[in-house]
């Protein structure tokens, strides 16, 4: 009898359903199934998720050897044969991101030196996200870091609540951008009491539209906090005046160029004086007393605009006050601050491990979205649509 492979849902069935297979073998060869689950993390708190993956998947986790030589180079060992498989490389982005990126690199270079057939990066949170947009004389990061992806072998990605979703245009392999919100709205539901009597908020016009995502599916009512800080954008702050003007006109209210000596003949060209951004009070658009408040965002690192969202809507009446966000980065002095301030929990997912942070703030609560992740992978191996993953997901979301 020859060696049969089955189907499309192996993954799911428990080694005690495993049928026998012929020449003696009594279970299935998980190197013979078409796809291997690695981790690209070499420290035990980043490979919880890959763990938690794995067990939903009914398969062992990939044997390899991340490490650091003395000089801080990142060496990686893979330990079984990978040749013509689907192999899925799960790096979860610790405080140390820069070393991350070169663990997640350096393997996916070698699965390809290996022969794999086709390499998965799983990056729930992908790092570098919020340098998506050129900021004056800066660069585009995330740019960067697709094309070194790909330059690295990787063939697709499945991430989570991507920053912006025009991120996924800088790649020249699919990306799989799930959502956590089903997770975080289930939580709410079934663990803060009475949320029928909470509003939506958004902690700035720009988030509005995932507020108003979560308040629609919650039925519930929708603010937004108006008047948050803005970055200057003087030109004067970074010297883009230079090099000075070599002529003025008494009276003139606008700019001229400076003329070459190959446009001297030419008179320079008056431009309009860009008004000055001018921060308007802090105010909340929407009713909020007497209210439960729950402030979604996608990423909570520096929690000092939290705060003060959370100490605003305190004066404004409301009795609690949640956040929800999918990636919990919480960085620097983020669990003392949120400990010492008006709000009452922090909820996030597992997609940035953050049990340090939990320790010195029980505050902080997580959500596991290990479940999506797994049937993500099992769905790309199998050829089956991604579709049911995305139900109810609306273009803005």
């Amino acid at each position: 009898m020859p060696y049969r492979r089955f189907g499309a849902h192996r993954s799911l069935l428990s080694r005690s359903q495993t049928p026998k297979l012929s020449y003696g073998y009594t279970k299935m060869n998980l190197s013979k199934s078409g796809y291997r689950v690695f981790s690209a993390n070499s420290t035990t708190a980043c490979t919880e998720l890959a763990k938690k993956i794995t067990e939903r998947l009914g398969v062992d986790l990939g044997k390899s050897v991340v490490y650091q030589e003395p000089n801080r180079e990142t060496r990686v060992d893979v330990k079984e044969s990978v040749r013509g498989q689907d192999i899925f490389i799960i790096q979860t982005i610790p405080r140390d991101v820069n070393t991350a990126i070169m663990e997640l690199l350096v393997m996916a270079y070698a699965l390809k030196t290996s022969c794999a057939n086709n390499i998965i990066g799983v990056i729930p949170y992908f790092p570098y996200s919020k340098q998506c947009k050129m900021r004056k004389r800066g660069s585009i990061v995330c740019k960067l870091l697709a094309s070194m992806l790909a330059k690295a072998g990787l063939t697709h990605i499945i991430t989570m609540d991507l920053h912006q979703k025009e991120i996924q245009g800088f790649f020249s392999f699919p990306v799989d951008n799930l959502r956590a919100s089903p997770f975080l709205i289930q939580y709410i539901q079934e663990e803060i009491p009475d949320y029928r009597n909470a509003v939506i908020v958004a902690k700035s016009p720009s988030a509005a539209k995932r507020a108003q995502s979560y308040a629609e599916r919650l039925r519930l009512g929708l603010a937004v906090i108006h008047g948050e800080a803005q970055q200057s954008e003087l030109d004067m702050d970074d010297g883009r005046h230079s090099p000075p003007l070599s002529r003025t006109t008494p009276g003139h209210t606008g700019l001229e160029l400076p003329c070459s000596k190959h446009s001297a003949r030419f008179p320079g060209i008056e431009l309009p004086i860009m008004m000055a951004k001018e921060k308007p009070p802090i105010t909340v658009v929407g009713d909020v007393g007497g209210r439960i408040a729950i402030l979604v965002d996608d990423i909570i690192d520096d929690v000092e605009d939290f705060v003060a969202a959370a100490e605003l809507l305190k004066e404004r009446g409301a009795y609690k006050i949640y956040i929800m966000a999918t990636h919990g980065l919480l960085s620097a002095e983020a669990p003392r601050l949120i400990e010492e301030s008006a709000i009452d929990e922090v909820v996030v997912t597992n997609t940035v491990p953050h049990e340090v942070q939990k320790l010195q703030c029980p505050k902080i609560k997580t959500v596991d979205v290990s479940m999506i992740l797994a049937e993500a992978i099992r769905r790309i191996h199998n050829g089956e649509s991604m579709a049911y993953l995305f139900r109810n997901i609306a273009v803005d979301d």
